[in-house]
């Protein structure tokens, strides 16, 4: 995950500067944010919660460890990194079986620490402060630039543009900024998902 997360934060950078041009802008607003759901993956420094019902003395609270493993009472280790919930729990069902009657297993994320850097939301370019704020639900081109302070007095400001990851690169779309500032034109402040980064440009002088 950490891997992933650190090629992603070094290729950004190339992507986008071939998505800036007003030629590579996306027509139309980004597609909504896939939600996180029943398929999430487990990460390395997730905390999860082991349950084994009617045995309290094998259910635990333990964080994932870097090689992706945890470790559980009669079972010892088992991977539950890159793996869901449901198939760490199902595992442990079978594996306990030679010491207790059909077990029943639940395996809860009570922390998602692994995915806290991909989540994050981007502001660069022409702001009081570039900044990187965690992802929240309802989240808009405007607050984001909002908690960066807002755009300097350089900025380009209906030039700007924001990049959301699709596929193997990032697509662009425009933001014409200056018109949701100062005109509360809102048609492009559009919702951010997690990982997008909004940049404005600087004036050409």
């Amino acid at each position: 995950m950490r891997v992933a997360a650190a090629l992603w934060a070094l290729c950004l950078p190339l992507m986008l500067a071939g998505c800036v041009s007003s030629g590579n802008l996306a027509s139309g607003a980004p597609p909504a944010a896939a939600p996180v759901a029943d398929e999430y993956q487990i990460g390395v420094d997730d905390r999860v919660q082991v349950s084994v019902w009617r045995n309290p003395e094998l259910s635990i609270v333990t964080p994932v460890r870097p090689d992706g493993m945890i470790s559980v009472p009669l079972v010892g280790d088992v991977m539950a990194g890159g793996r869901t919930p449901d198939a760490v729990a199902k595992e442990l069902q079978g594996k306990l079986a030679t010491y207790v009657i059909e077990p029943q297993v639940t395996v809860i994320i009570t922390e998602l620490r692994s995915h806290e850097y991909l989540s994050r939301v981007r502001v660069t370019g022409a702001v009081r402060t570039p900044i990187s704020i965690p992802y929240r639900q309802g989240m808009t081109v405007l607050d984001a630039v909002l908690a960066a302070g807002g755009v300097t007095e350089f900025a380009a400001a209906d030039r700007s543009s924001l990049h959301r990851k699709s596929g193997d690169g990032a697509q662009a779309y425009g933001v014409q900024l200056d018109h949701i500032l100062n005109a509360g034109d809102l048609s492009t402040n559009y919702k951010v998902a997690p990982g997008d980064v909004i940049t404005v440009p600087e004036r050409v002088l």
